[in-house]
């Protein structure tokens, strides 16, 4: 499979039903989140496939710690020696490899089935060591700088990430572009999620990247206001 290129520097890695992102820098590679279990060998292919070896990926950055984000780090890092960074909320269950907070499922008539087919808070993964905690409001030094934004709701540790240089956001689950601009399957905490939805709704950025879902490439911050804008 051909690796898809999102915007420059940044290109997409499919997971299955999950997507990871490789962001190419000055100061090496950047992962943003790792998947389901088992799906190491998807980028592995894609950082060869760029010409790299696995020992320039440098940063393995989490949105949240759901075994669809987290399940094949350990792997990755096993390989890599990549640096790893998770909201604090999250590290127990990345350091435990579960089990993983209950979800109830999202205000819509499919979130139910989706939800019990692909979250299972009793799942295991390998656990995995977190090296660095983020914080809310932070800009990270990596890949030219990146912007923590904490949007708990769906997870309470999640974190979207603005990545300055090609203001591309990052959104992890606090939406999926499944069908459209929408809910993640579901929420922690429905307040708390919305909550983060219109947070993210006010910022400035041109492309998103989702963990489900195609990227948006064009006036993403717009179609964001447009759904959640107060």
């Amino acid at each position: 499979m051909a690796l898809k290129s999102v915007i420059k520097g940044v290109h997409l890695v499919p997971m299955g039903t999950a997507n990871a992102f490789l962001i190419k820098g000055n100061d090496g590679l950047t992962l943003i989140d790792a998947g389901f279990p088992g799906k190491e060998s998807a980028v592995f292919g894609a950082i060869r496939s760029l010409g790299h070896s696995l020992d320039q990926l440098k940063h393995l950055i989490f949105t949240h710690g759901h075994p669809d984000h987290i399940g094949s780090a350990a792997a990755i890092v096993r390989e890599s020696g990549a640096r790893t960074y998770l909201h604090p909320l999250d590290i127990p269950m990345a350091r435990s490899g579960g089990p993983f907070r209950p979800l109830k499922p999202a205000p819509n008539l499919l979130a139910p089935l989706l939800c019990k087919l692909f979250f299972n808070p009793n799942e295991r993964v390998e656990p995995v060591t977190i090296d660095q905690p983020l914080t809310d409001g932070e800009l990270l030094p990596v890949a030219g700088g990146i912007e923590i934004i904490h949007t708990p709701g769906h997870c309470a540790g999640q974190v979207a990430l603005l990545w300055r240089p090609g203001r591309m956001l990052f959104a992890g689950d606090v939406a999926s572009n499944m069908m459209g601009l929408g809910d993640p399957l579901g929420f922690e905490s429905l307040e708390e999620g919305r909550a983060s939805q219109r947070k993210v709704a006010s910022l400035s950025f041109d492309v998103a990247g989702f963990g489900h879902g195609k990227p948006i490439t064009r006036d993403a911050s717009n179609r964001f206001h447009h759904q959640w804008g107060i």
